[in-house]
């Protein structure tokens, strides 16, 4: 085995939408081209983002740097203009026109993969979003529209009761974090 190849983190811009295809493209060529040595992982930081879909909590993932793909390389050889060739590909981030790619620092590439990496240990831990007292509007079930006051937090069941006006009455309804949202 030859010497270690030094890799280092680089940012290839690439059409906003199109990450994951850049990324599928990537790897591919990577694998077909046997550069595996030179290139390690292709990232698209992304984060997820609970939805409300008919009723249902939906998660999905997002990109949180539409735009971007963070890829591990040593760009010596072919290696930058495989990258580049690929279709939806920009080209490199910090480059000044015809420059070499510039290594993002590695405090950077940890805060970025920090964030990947805290967001799937903590997708399921939502921080509590909501304070006694706050207006919040009903986003989903039967009284979506209806806006409301927090009146107690269930952190555990992340559950909320909202005091409603129905009708010139109040009613305390009970409601999940995911069907209410703060008013602005």
């Amino acid at each position: 085995m030859a010497a270690e190849i030094k890799k280092r983190w680089y940012v290839v811009r690439a059409i906003s939408g199109k990450e994951k295809k850049v990324k599928e493209y990537l790897d591919m060529e990577i694998s077909r081209l046997k550069l595996d040595d030179f290139v390690g992982q292709v990232l698209i930081p992304t984060e997820k983002v609970f939805q409300m879909r008919k009723g249902k909590k939906v998660s999905k993932e997002k990109a949180y740097l539409p735009g971007y793909v963070l890829v591990e390389a040593s760009l010596v050889g072919e290696v930058p203009h495989v990258i580049k060739g690929i279709p939806n590909v920009i080209g490199f981030l910090g480059t000044e026109k015809g420059g070499d790619p510039a290594p993002m620092r590695l405090s950077e590439v940890n805060r970025i993969l920090g964030k990947v990496d805290e967001l799937s240990e903590t997708e399921e831990e939502m921080k509590i979003p909501f304070v006694i007292g706050e207006s919040v509007k009903v986003i989903d079930g039967p009284f979506n529209n209806f806006s409301g006051v927090i009146d107690e937090i269930n952190e555990d069941k992340k559950k909320l009761k909202v005091m409603v006006k129905i009708f010139g009455r109040k009613n305390l309804l009970e409601l999940s974090y995911m069907q209410v949202e703060k008013e602005i």
